[in-house]
């Protein structure tokens, strides 16, 4: 009995090790999955994907038989057929004539005997979805979860992608795994995936009315460098870290890397926790340079399809502790505009910002560094995306910011570049003074400037609690980590949607 019940554990074991693999052969990259000389697809090509639609053009790549010719056929609403391809070092690669945005189609890529087809894929903007926790944040643990899980299935042309979590010591040509394949997305499917990213996407169908791809690659706890090439941390004189998901670079190699040669509409990135407490100094270097590489990256990758400059949307940091006198997080969120406080600005081009400091969650299980309200961080992505990705000129995207500031011993008073919506505050406007501007920084002594009136552009607050001898050197704005309640920022945009982001103007 002893040796029966031991041969049975072996084959039990056996089995689980056989299930084990095939379930991690199922969701492997296709270069692992392919045989060597088999013809197939990359690994982020599938059923119900999403492909860029016209005026770019897709491009195709996968592997194939050394030296073998190839050849690629759509078939849908139009048909095409590409010239035939010779399969070098192992890989073939396609680039298909523009397509209008719609399907389904199939695309097949032929040899003689033998072929690969990928069904039901349609064509429309393909955005990728970065960052860290706040990005990876599922959709089922945002407010309201049920009700916009039950939602999906009247969305079947808002198509998800989500990369594995791997780190690699080297740049891949393709994905290491992949956690959830291209889907029509259904419920089940879309409690694992990124809330903002479906909510960003699911509001730009609304406004579009055509496909639009999500592919989500982000992993929580990780700082801008692990998503920088060492080409981009170079120039902001950062070096080489410990092996972790932290070290510089390992996800850009795993991550983003591999998806180079997909063409691209633009990408929307919520990231900067980690950096309060990691090069948080570099960050408005870092960040700005992350976007430059990624952005030629992808437009030599995809053979100059996806744009040099295409639009790229962030969420400025919300809230983490309250009551926490530590400049972190407001310092991040300067640096996330690159110091201006705002965006786009001269060094962050085509770019958009949804200003989430408003949108604190005291009681959110998840920690309050993970806010539930997701909703409408992605709405205000979406008004971004609108006015600077679809040139859309009748979207306001952009809250108020100072565009003059003038102090008398008194008062400041702040004209903004819109009208604004006003309620008082006694301490969210701070005062710098001293006899110099030099004297104010991040260490200096800041009062609290309580406003005392406003008119349709403008605040003023007051002056005279400075010392004698010394005068308002500097103003800032919400500057703390955890500025305002939910939605009660003092100033908005006139209608009351967009908070004013947060500031620091030293005055010259």
């Amino acid at each position: 009995m002893g040796q029966t019940s031991a041969y049975l554990h072996i084959l039990t074991l056996l089995g689980c090790l056989l299930i084990l693999y095939l379930c991690l052969l199922s969701i492997a990259p296709s270069h692992f999955r392919h045989r060597e000389g088999e013809l197939c697809f990359a690994s982020y090509y599938g059923d119900h994907m999403v492909l860029q639609r016209s005026p770019e053009r897709a491009v195709l790549w996968g592997y194939g038989p050394e030296g073998e010719q190839v050849t690629v056929y759509l078939s849908g609403p139009i048909k095409q057929e590409s010239s035939p391809v010779t399969v070098t070092k192992g890989i073939w690669r396609v680039t298909l004539n523009p397509v209008e945005a719609g399907g389904p189609y199939n695309v097949t890529v032929a040899l003689q005997n033998t072929s690969a087809t990928l069904t039901d894929v349609l064509f429309g903007d393909v955005w990728l979805c970065g960052g860290q926790s706040n990005m990876y944040f599922k959709t089922s643990e945002i407010f309201n979860a049920s009700e916009e899980l039950a939602l999906a299935d009247k969305y079947p042309h808002v198509r998800t992608f989500m990369v594995a979590l791997r780190m690699s010591d080297t740049e891949l040509t393709d994905l290491k795994g992949v956690a959830l394949p291209w889907s029509v997305t259904e419920s089940s499917g879309l409690a694992e995936f990124s809330a903002v990213c479906w909510l960003f996407g699911r509001y730009m169908y609304d406004n579009l009315k055509y496909p639009i791809g999500l592919v989500e690659s982000c992993w929580g706890g990780t700082p801008v460098e692990a998503w920088s090439s060492s080409s981009a941390l170079q120039k902001c004189g950062l070096k080489g870290t410990q092996r972790s998901k932290t070290a510089n670079s390992v996800l850009w190699n795993a991550m983003i890397h591999p998806l180079l040669n997909m063409t691209l509409k633009g990408a929307i990135w919520y990231q900067g926790e980690q950096n309060v407490y990691y090069h948080q100094d570099k960050y408005n270097c870092s960040f700005p340079a992350m976007i430059d590489d990624w952005r030629e990256a992808f437009h030599l990758g995809s053979g100059g399809q996806t744009a040099l400059d295409f639009p790229f949307g962030f969420v400025q940091l919300s809230t983490y502790i309250k009551g926490s006198t530590d400049d972190g997080f407001p310092n991040i969120r300067w640096h996330q505009t690159a110091d201006r406080g705002f965006v786009p600005n001269s060094r962050l081009q085509r770019t958009f910002m949804a200003v989430a400091m408003d949108l604190p969650d005291e009681t959110s299980p998840y920690g309050t560094i993970h806010p539930r309200d997701k909703q409408d961080v992605a709405y205000r992505l979406t008004l971004g995306a609108r006015a600077v990705a679809y040139n859309d000129t009748d979207v306001a995207f952009l809250g108020p910011f100072p565009k003059q500031i003038l102090s008398t011993p008194m008062h400041v008073n702040i004209t903004y570049d819109q009208i604004v919506s006003v309620t008082p505050s006694e301490d969210i406007f701070e005062i710098c003074c001293s006899q110099s501007q030099a004297q104010c920084g991040p260490q200096s002594v800041w009062i609290p400037a309580p406003i005392k009136h406003w008119g349709p552009t403008t605040i003023q607050i007051a002056a005279h609690v400075c010392p004698p001898s010394t005068a308002v050197a500097a103003v800032r704005y919400a500057w703390k980590d955890w500025p305002c309640d939910f939605k009660a920022c003092p100033v908005y945009s006139a209608n009351a949607v967009l908070p004013a982001p947060p500031f620091i103007i030293i005055k010259r």
